[in-house]
Formats: structure tokens, C-alpha cells, sequence
């Protein structure tokens, strides 16, 4: 079976776009192979990429589609034939299948007879498929960002397409795509290979014939490469490492295709400046490594990835270039630094009336008015509750959270927001607690982030998200679909991770009623908002199955602790058979109660136990009483998994109910006091999770 090589070569590709672009480009080629009935079992599937191009090789491509037999039905035999000679309906029918009328047979089927014909289709080549179709596969691969280049002409890529590879073996497939016809030309370095064409033969050669030409194609050997220079040049250096950066590692990985590393210094006096600043300096405006020493702390040099091997000369000339550049951009820092120290955290604090936060909602002067009443309000409550909390300290970070937007700083280092607030805080003199409050109030950015180290950090963070949220809410810029442009579903992430790794004894309704008085529908959306986030913590971060999930936040979701509690404790107890059969049998009460609803029966009352007629029936009664009480001993400490034994206990008594008792009798009164009893019983289980939900395993 023939191998598949498809690249497509084009002007530099920005680094954040292009491991996601070889992944879909990946997916896209091999379903289409899947598709079209070309893929054979025993194949291989590799992909490539470097700034200039995306790539695949798949092995065991079958040469032709295999013939496919189809069976067509048409019209109705009664239709299609009168008096045994066929209609025009017939005749129709056959040219539409391809066959002489004497080829067509009749059907039987349960809603009658009719006429049928076996149709084999003869399979095309792989070249002629892959040739009408790989085209469409290129041009389908999303792009945050897109552009024309040819005038009057159609096709938007994310950078001008230069050349394509496309070979099945030593064939080329004829592919097309913006003016540019495919053919076994790719192209090597651009600096150290120059513009001479390399000829890609056969799928086999495209990696060393590649790499002869001072590319790496291969994404994981020029990162392992990238690794083992920084690893080598920082050897030079006696207890130095390079700061590890897996992040900067797949940004330089995308940003080169004939990688190595240069090492530069810098002037030992700049280490007077924060560890944050210089490292901001260094990896998010030039992408240097900085270098540590075994303590963590940061040594006078650097580390620069470059997309070239230069002789030692041209080493020495990059190096004295990269050294100039970041000492004008420490000298910027270290300048930028000085001139805010002369104003004041606190007296920027009026400085804030004059950055806009939203147009609908006011300044960042007010969004802290109102950050400080959330903050206080969750102060309130956390010392009602015994947490032990500097509240002093949090108001002074509260108010002074915002007013390093008006610094030269972080108008330089935009990413530096709330870290250079936390600096310039314990630099001032404004005591440690705020500063730490200050300096963490966006952790976690991520999911994966650490939360604040420090209560009043947590709250200031809440307090800031929660008001943001319901802000933004309130004028009707909630999420939609993947539209989410002030970042609000990474403001409720943080909210959930912030409840649920912090020990604070919060709500998530505590933070919405602190907020600000919203409608009932506004107030409803945003409690969906964060049973959504919730959602998305349980079963993305946590990892529970979505059954579990789905049960417990049925059961609640407002104490984010608690439902991961109950979350695990589920799933510690879900194998067990009796409370699988408890599960299905409370699906079954379910349905007979929502049944019941939708034809207007009352489904809730008081419960007669003079009306019960059956044993079982008073059997189910007691023992769901007294099971009750016993699980909300256990519910009452959180000692959940306990709690789910003893519901598993209630198993016999539920399967004589169903085994003995007719629920829906016509006796009003009767069907009325089963019906009660089972809704009792439901309820009386489902504070921890809805059982209903679970799906059995069988």
C-alpha cells in the first residue's frame, strides 16, 4: 500500500497558532481517508510543522477505493409495474440506478412491495479523491486570525500559501489550492539553505531529505534538541540551571526549525530589580531563558534561542546584539521603576477615576467602591464563621488593588498587572499581608494556577471576580456559545478553584448576595453561569464521570467543597450492586412521578398510613423513615460515603415495593398515598445526589 505525504509550505506562521493548525490539518486528512474508504488497517499517522509549514505522512493508503455493493429501493411495485410491463416510474428508477429495467427485483418489506436493484459501485483511485478533496481539508483549518493576498482572489489562509507537497508514493496528487499547484518541491532553511527547491521523491525521504536541508521537521525532536542546548550551555555556568519555562520551550519550538542557543550576561547591578520584572523582560519581549542558581535565584545571564547555527564570529555578534537590546530594556525598567516610586500606591488610588474599567459600569475608581463593599461584606461573613482574618489589611488591598494601572510600569509590562501593585506595596511600606493580597489578586489565571497563599489575597480575588461577573451580567454581556470576551468564564473558574482549594467557608451564593441587587432572571442566569463552572470543575479538572457530576449538582451546587465531597464519595461507592438496583429503582420512582405530572395527577400530599394496603408498602414506608434519619446523621458531618452505605441498605425494601404494589391504581386515594410516598422517599435520599442520574454500568 502507497504512503501519503501532503505539506504545505507558506510565509511564517505565528507560533501560538501553529500546534493546533497540525493537529487539525492531521485530524482533517486522516478522517477524509477514514471518509473515502482509503485508509487501510495496518497505517501509520505522523505529522510535522514548523513556522513555514504544516505536514502528515500516512502510511498504508489503499491505492483504489474498494467497489461498494448498495442495495436501492424506488417506488412501489405497484407502481412501477402495470400489468407486468414497467412504468415510466420504473424506468425512471432504473436509469437513476444505473441498471437495465430486466435487472430490477422486487422488495418485501412490512409496509408493502417494492421495487429494488443492486447497485455496485466501482471504487475511484486514491490520486482522483485525494486530488478533488485535500484542497478543501487546507483551506477548513480555523485560524484566529486570517488574511487575503492575492487581489480580487477568494482564498483567506493565515499566511500566503508558497508551495505544496502532495505525493502518494512517487505520484504527485494533483491538489490545488490558491493558484499554487501541488508537486515534489518543499523548501529547506531560509538562511542556511537558501531558495534552492528540495525534491521529495517518495513520502519516506521528506524527513532526512529535510533535515539535510537544516530543517527539523519533526515538533518533539527540535524541542528535545532546544532542551539539550539550554542543558549544555548553562553547564559552563558552575551551579547554574536555566529556569525551567514549558510554556516558552513550545513558543521557541514554534518559532524555529534549525534551533540552538546562545548564552549572553547582563550587568549584575540590574538584580537589583525584582526577579519579576527582569524575567518579564527577558521571556515576554525577547523570549530569553533566564538562568537560576540551585537557591532558585536568578544569575546575571540568559539564554537565547536562535533559528540558525552561526559560526563562533556570528555567535559573538548575535550575543553583543541581544546583550544591547536587554540592557536598554532593563535601563527602561529600572527607569519606569524610579519614576512611579515618587507617586504613591494609595495617592494613585484617585488616579483611577480617569481609567475607564467599562463604559455601561464607570471607572476602576468605582469598580474598587464596589470591590471594597463586596470585600467587606465577605469579611463580615468569614468572621461570623471563625475564619481569622486582617481586615484592615484587606481594605487597604482592596482599595489599593487597581492603582498600578497607572503606572509606567505596567504600561510597559501589561502582563505585570497586580504583581508590580504587590511590589510597589511591600516597597512602600503598606505591610506584607497587602502586598501579598495585591500581588496575587489575578491567581489563578488559569485552572492549573495556584490560588493566593493568603486569605485576604482569596477574598480580594473573589471579591473582584464576583463583582466583574454580576457587573457584566447586569448589562447583558454574559458569555454566548464561545463568545466570551471579558473573560468571564475564567473569572467564575477561578471563583470555583478559589472555593474549592481555600477552606473558606463561602457559597457561591454568599458572593452572588454581596454583589449587587439583581433581577430574578438576571440572578437566575448568573446562579446557571456557575453551575456551568462548577460543571466544568467537577468532571474537566477533577475528573469525576459525568453520571456522578450530573447527580450531585442536582442535589446542589452551591458549597463547591461540599459537592466535591459528595462527588467523591459517589464514586467510591458506585460499584456497589445494591446501590445500583437503589439508583435504578429511584429512576423508576422518577418517571412514575413525572408521568404522573404530565397528566395532571398530584403527585405530593399528606401520607396516610391507614390507606397503605399492602405490606410492602408499610414496609417501605418504615424503613425509608428510619434509613432517613440515620443518613442525615451522617449528611450533617459530611461523612458522605457512610451516608450512600446505608441508602444502598434500603435495596430490598424498594424491590418489594415494585414487586408487590401497583402504583398507578385507579383508586384516587390509594394511587394518591403511593404516589406520595414515593416522592417522600425520593426526597428523603436526595440531598446528596439525585440516584436518578446514575447510569448503570450493565
Amino acid at each position: 500500500m502507497p504512503d501519503l505525504l501532503f505539506e504545505a509550505g507558506m510565509e511564517e506562521i505565528p507560533a501560538r497558532m501553529i500546534a493546533a493548525a497540525e493537529k487539525e490539518l492531521t485530524e482533517r486528512v486522516v478522517a477524509l481517508l477514514r471518509r473515502e474508504r482509503l485508509l487501510g488497517e495496518a497505517n501509520e499517522v505522523r505529522c510535522y510543522s514548523t513556522p513555514r509549514r504544516l505536514a502528515l505522512q500516512v502510511s498504508g493508503v489503499l491505492q483504489r477505493q474498494p467497489d461498494a455493493t448498495e442495495r436501492m429501493t424506488g417506488p412501489a411495485w405497484s407502481v412501477a409495474f402495470k400489468d407486468g410491463q414497467p412504468t415510466a416510474a420504473a424506468q425512471a428508477f432504473a436509469r437513476k440506478a444505473g441498471v437495465n429495467v430486466d435487472a430490477l427485483d422486487k422488495a418485501v418489506t412490512p409496509k408493502g412491495d417494492y421495487v429494488s436493484a443492486t447497485v455496485t459501485h466501482r471504487g475511484r483511485t486514491a490520486l482522483e479523491v485525494l486530488g478533488e478533496r485535500l484542497a478543501a481539508e487546507l483551506a477548513a483549518i480555523y485560524w484566529p486570525k486570517n488574511m487575503y493576498w492575492r487581489a480580487q482572489k477568494p482564498e483567506r489562509f493565515v499566511r500566503p500559501v508558497r508551495w505544496i507537497v502532495a505525493v502518494l508514493d512517487h505520484e504527485v496528487i494533483p491538489v490545488e489550492f490558491a493558484g499554487v499547484r501541488a508537486g515534489k518541491l518543499t523548501f529547506g532553511h531560509r538562511i542556511l539553505h537558501g531558495s534552492q527547491p528540495v525534491v521529495i521523491d517518495h513520502p519516506d525521504d521528506y524527513v532526512g531529505a529535510l533535515e539535510a536541508a537544516k530543517v527539523t521537521a519533526d515538533v518533539a525532536l527540535r524541542r528535545h534538541r532546544i532542551r539539550k542546548a539550554l542543558d549544555q550551555e548553562t553547564r559552563d555556568i558552575p551551579g547554574a540551571r536555566w529556569r525551567e519555562d514549558t510554556e516558552l520551550v513550545e513558543t521557541v519550538t514554534h518559532l524555529t526549525e534549525w534551533p540552538s542557543v546562545a548564552m549572553g550576561s547582563f550587568d549584575r547591578e540590574y538584580l537589583a530589580l525584582p526577579e519579576e520584572v527582569l524575567v518579564t523582560v527577558m521571556r515576554g519581549h525577547q523570549k530569553y531563558f533566564a538562568v537560576e542558581n540551585l537557591h532558585g535565584k536568578l544569575e546575571p545571564y540568559f539564554l537565547a534561542v536562535l533559528n540558525t547555527h552561526p559560526e563562533e564570529t556570528g555567535v559573538e555578534t548575535i550575543r553583543h546584539g541581544n546583550e544591547r537590546v536587554l540592557r536598554a530594556r532593563f535601563n527602561d525598567a529600572r527607569f519606569f521603576w524610579d519614576v512611579d516610586q515618587k507617586t504613591t500606591l494609595e495617592d494613585r488610588v484617585e488616579m483611577l477615576k480617569w481609567v475607564t474599567f467599562h463604559k455601561e459600569l464607570g471607572s476602576y475608581w468605582d469598580k474598587t467602591q464596589a470591590n471594597l463593599r463586596i470585600a467587606g461584606c465577605l469579611a463580615d461573613i468569614l468572621i461570623d464563621r471563625g475564619v481569622p482574618l486582617d481586615r484592615e489589611a484587606l481594605t487597604e488591598a482592596v482599595r489599593c488593588a487597581k492603582a498600578d494601572l497607572t503606572t509606567e510600569l505596567v504600561k510597559e509590562f501589561t502582563e505585570l498587572q497586580g504583581i508590580v501593585g504587590g511590589l510597589y506595596a511591600r516597597a512602600q511600606g503598606l505591610g506584607e499581608a497587602v502586598a501579598q493580597a495585591i500581588y496575587w489578586q489575578y491567581s489563578p489565571a488559569a485552572i492549573e494556577d495556584p490560588i493566593p497563599p493568603t486569605v485576604e489575597g482569596q477574598v480580594l480575588g473573589l471579591a473582584d471576580r464576583i463583582q466583574t461577573v454580576v457587573a457584566m451580567f447586569g448589562i447583558g454581556l454574559e458569555p454566548t456559545g464561545s463568545k466570551d470576551p471579558f473573560a468571564l468564564r475564567r473569572a467564575a473558574n477561578a471563583i470555583v478553584k478559589i472555593l474549592a482549594d481555600s477552606g473558606l467557608p463561602l457559597r457561591i451564593s454568599d458572593l452572588r448576595g454581596t454583589a449587587v441587587d439583581l433581577s430574578g432572571e438576571v440572578n437566575s442566569r448568573v446562579e446557571g453561569f456557575f453551575r456551568e463552572r462548577v460543571e466544568f470543575y467537577l468532571r474537566d479538572v477533577r475528573g469525576f464521570a459525568y453520571d456522578v457530576v450530573n447527580a450531585v449538582l442536582t442535589a446542589g451546587c452551591d458549597d463547591v467543597r461540599d459537592a466535591i465531597a459528595r462527588a467523591e464519595a459517589l464514586t467510591a461507592v458506585r460499584g456497589s450492586e445494591d446501590l445500583a438496583a437503589v439508583a435504578a429503582q429511584f429512576k423508576r420512582m422518577k418517571n412514575i412521578l413525572l408521568q404522573a405530572q404530565q397528566k395532571g395527577i398530584v403527585t405530593t400530599g399528606e401520607l396516610r398510613q391507614e390507606i397503605f394496603a399492602e405490606s410492602a408498602e408499610r414496609g417501605l414506608f418504615a424503613a425509608a423513615n428510619q434509613l432517613a434519619r440515620t443518613v442525615e446523621r451522617f449528611r450533617s458531618r459530611r461523612e458522605y460515603r457512610q451516608a450512600l452505605e446505608q441508602v444502598a441498605t434500603l435495596r430490598p425494601h424498594v424491590d418489594l415495593f415494585f414487586d408487590k404494589v401497583m402504583v398507578m391504581v385507579d383508586d384516587e386515594a390509594v394511587r394518591r398515598n403511593r404516589l406520595a410516598l414515593i416522592a417522600q422517599v425520593l426526597s428523603g435520599f436526595s440531598s446528596i445526589a439525585d440516584f436518578s442520574e446514575l447510569v448503570s454500568a450493565s
